[in-house]
């Protein structure tokens, strides 16, 4: 499983990014060439022509954001030296690419990757077109390698295929006259995902980068648990394997082939204690500052890995975890959304062969703001250009009105104004008794990708909400279904937010008006939940009771960790998550009245 021939400069980038993996690692800290002895490792790492330093650029989770996102979805935290935060714009493949192409100046290897969701959840531009211009812009990005994520299979399996081999879409054609997609010209590596007849990877487990004899190997997995947050169409016929024993794995296969330098794209990621990109995550000592299924991960992934890239919490970290051998190995991720990018230094040993991870002063890994005070890059600017013109006759129909922005995936609280608007608008879209009779609806908080902002995105103007924002909001289409639960599996299913695989990062759903409760943060487990406190209307839930309950199919067929939805009964399919949503915007706003964002009261939190 060699590397795929480089695309000319490909191979220069790829090497210099495993330099600069090493460097980054400032978290690297005491460890020599993997299996040598540490006895003089500093003096080597400074023999002139033995060592030459890779830089690793990385990013994750851009999910389609070609355009700068919107509201604070578009923004990052940064701490100041006086230690107050304040927000930076941020994001937008315009100035992706030119902070790449800034950041590659005067590397002669440097390698750029990413760590997942490259596609899935997108906004419209992106999204109308399945995606096909996210990987056109990542072409031109010059990224060299990716892992696959959870969103990556939202299509299945051969959509995916098709991002990576090229091919018109089979049902709706080429969406361009006379041109037919590419495909990606970078590998997705899909190590721990095979095929469950042949047990065979259905993607590239692993890609090896070269350049003037630095050898550096990539190994790329998604989270085992792609399943419970992905639609059973998305993942059929496939089965998703152990992260770290798939990785050690893989690693011991390189190893053999002799390439000792290694790098895992991990779509898995953690949780760091401070919300500010520039925070130390190593503040208080290596890997305090961050916590999250990650942690396990980097404590197992075996030491001849000798970097880890992820992904999927959408957090901002660049951290030191001890291997297990007890050597500091760097870990890092950058937010989401093209944000931020990774800068890391890797230093490689001509003489060994691996990567030096080392105390020496200056060596770090450190995530770098798209700010979007630099230039546009033009080749980005044509493409979004291109696509937008496609999609303007479907995107910029205006269908609602806001007084202000509604957050909803930028809100840091467990109930955001969206969510109520979304749930709201569900309930009222399938309550009549010919469309299901829904008393209550319930939304996942992970299918909210964005905010209502009032700030106009295009021409269409301040405070109007236009299809395609309504798009990126919800861009799943998922069917709404109505399902009967009496109210002991409702109850069951409150519970299940922040107990099971829920219990470490609690998904607390978003509810409708008329539905409150209790959530008190100083239990633990299902605890948290105060049963009694459980009411529609002001009435206690009765646990004998039944009653009609309406949410999407992904969470009707028990998604992020919801299997009481799964023994709902008489379930009725309705209109889609977005029909609903647009039809609310019609139906409660207007220009000269339009819709104020709501108290987010329904969720009473006890801390």
């Amino acid at each position: 499983m060699s590397a795929r021939p480089q695309r000319r400069g490909a191979a220069r980038r790829l090497a210099t990014g495993v330099a600069v993996l090493a460097t980054a690692a400032g978290v690297l800290s005491a460890a020599n060439p993997a299996g040598a002895d540490a006895k003089g490792a500093d003096a080597q790492r400074h023999r002139p022509g033995r060592t030459v330093d890779v830089q690793l650029l990385s990013f994750n989770d851009l999910h389609g954001n070609l355009e700068p996102p919107q509201g604070s979805s578009g923004t990052v935290t940064e701490t100041q030296p006086d230690g107050t935060t304040k927000a930076i714009p941020a994001g937008g493949a315009e100035y992706l690419a030119t902070a790449l192409r800034q950041a590659r100046k005067g590397h002669e290897y440097s390698v750029t990757a990413a760590g997942g969701d490259m596609i899935g959840a997108s906004p419209l531009m992106s999204g109308l077109f399945h995606d096909e211009p996210t990987i056109e812009a990542l072409n031109k990005l010059d990224l060299d390698v990716t892992s696959v994520g959870n969103h990556e299979f939202d299509e299945g399996r051969a959509e995916l295929t098709r991002m990576q081999k090229g091919g018109c879409h089979p049902k709706e054609g080429c969406f361009e006259k006379g041109k037919t997609f590419k495909g990606a010209s970078f590998p997705y590596l899909a190590a721990n995902v095979t095929d469950d007849k042949t047990g065979k990877p259905i993607l590239k487990p692993y890609t090896v980068w070269r350049h003037k004899g630095v050898k550096v190997g990539f190994i790329g997995v998604t989270l085992e648990g792609t399943p419970d947050v992905v639609t059973a169409d998305g993942v059929k016929g496939l089965k998703f394997h152990d992260e770290v024993e798939t990785i050690n794995k893989y690693a011991k296969e390189l190893q053999r082939k002799g390439v000792k330098s290694i790098v895992a794209l991990i779509h898995e990621g953690g949780q760091p204690a401070s919300a500010a990109y520039n925070d130390d995550c190593d503040n208080g000592g290596a890997g305090k500052g961050i916590s999250g299924p990650i942690v396990d991960i980097a404590k197992n992934v075996t030491p001849k890995v000798d970097a880890l890239v992820t992904g999927h919490t959408h957090q901002a970290y660049a951290c030191t975890i001890a291997d297990p051998s007890g050597t500091p190995r760097t870990v890092t991720s950058a937010a989401s959304f093209g944000r931020l990018y990774t800068d890391t230094t890797l230093t490689y040993d001509r003489r060994t062969n691996d990567i030096v991870r080392t105390t020496v002063k200056g060596a770090h890994a450190a995530n770098h703001v798209v700010d979007r005070d630099r230039p546009k890059a033009a080749d980005m600017t044509s493409l979004i250009g291109r696509w937008n013109k496609l999609a303007a006759p479907i995107a910029g129909k205006p269908v609602g009105y806001v007084s202000a922005d509604i957050n909803g995936r930028g809100s840091g609280a467990y109930e955001s104004p969206l969510g109520d608007v979304i749930t709201d608008a569900q309930l009222e879209a399938l309550a009549p008794d010919d469309k299901g009779g829904a008393q209550i609806a319930l939304m996942n908080p992970g299918g909210i990708r964005s905010d209502l902002a009032y700030k106009a995105s295009g021409s269409e103007g301040d405070g109007v909400v236009t299809y395609g924002e309504a798009f990126t909001v919800q861009p799943f289409t998922n069917m709404m279904n109505v399902i009967d639960l009496t109210g002991a599996q409702l109850i069951t299913a409150l519970q299940q937010q922040v107990s099971g695989p829920n219990e470490a990062s609690p998904k607390i759903l978003q509810v409708s008006k008329g539905l409150t409760y209790t959530l008190d943060l100083t239990k633990s487990g299902k605890d948290r939940i105060v049963t009694g406190t459980v009411k529609l209307n002001g009435e206690a839930i009765d646990p004998a009771k039944t009653y009609r309950v309406a949410m999407n199919e992904f969470l009707a067929g028990g998604g992020d960790g919801f299997p009481a939805f799964k023994d709902g009964k008489n379930k009725l399919v309705g209109a889609s998550d977005l029909e609903a949503l647009n039809a609310y915007l019609g139906a409660h706003s207007s220009a000269s009245t339009p819709l104020t964002p709501p108290k987010a009261d329904r969720i009473t939190i006890v801390k």
